[in-house]
C-alpha cells in the first residue's frame, strides 16, 4: 500500500497546490478587485498603497495565482509564506496567544501550507514541471524529481 501511495504523491501534491493557490488568490482578489463581496461585503477594495492590506492583497493574488499554475512555485510560496507569517504575528497574535482565539487560523494555515510547497515544489500538473521537461529535451540538465517520502 505504501508503494501505491508514494507513486500517487506527485498528483496529490499537485492537487494540494492547486487548491491552496486558488483559495489564496481568492483572498487577494477580494481585497484588490472587490469580487466575492469585497473587503466590506459590498464590493469595496483595499485602498491602493495602504500598508499592509494592499501589499498583502497583491502578494495573495499574484503569489496564489503563481502557485495555482505551478509557475515559480517555490519562490512564490516562499514570499507568500513570509507574508502570512507577518500577518499572523503583526495582526493576529497581539490579540491573543492561540490562533483560535485571535482569528489567525487562516494566516497560520496558509503560512505553513506555502512553507511546505517551498520544500516540495509544484508536484504534478504544474507549469514548472512542463518547463523542466522542455529544458531536459533541449539537452539542459535539470534536477531529478523524486517523491518526498522514500
Amino acid at each position: 500500500m505504501t508503494g501505491r501511495l508514494n507513486s500517487a504523491q506527485p498528483y496529490a501534491l499537485g492537487a494540494f497546490r492547486i487548491v491552496v493557490g486558488l483559495l489564496f488568490a481568492c483572498h487577494g482578489a477580494v481585497s484588490l478587485l472587490g469580487v466575492l463581496g469585497g473587503v466590506d461585503g459590498n464590493g469595496g477594495t483595499a485602498e491602493t498603497g495602504a500598508w499592509p492590506n494592499w501589499y498583502a492583497a497583491v502578494i495573495e493574488l499574484v503569489g496564489g495565482s503563481l502557485v495555482l499554475l505551478g509557475l515559480g512555485t517555490r519562490a512564490a510560496a516562499f514570499i507568500s509564506s513570509g507574508a502570512m507569517a507577518y500577518a499572523y504575528f503583526k495582526v493576529h497574535q497581539p490579540e491573543a496567544l492561540w490562533p483560535i482565539e485571535n482569528n489567525g487560523e487562516g494566516a497560520a494555515m496558509y503560512c505553513w501550507a506555502m512553507f511546505l510547497l517551498v520544500f516540495t515544489g509544484s508536484g504534478a500538473f504544474g507549469l514548472d514541471r512542463l518547463f523542466a521537461k522542455r529544458s531536459s529535451a533541449n539537452g539542459e540538465r535539470t534536477a531529478e524529481q523524486t517523491p518526498v517520502a522514500v
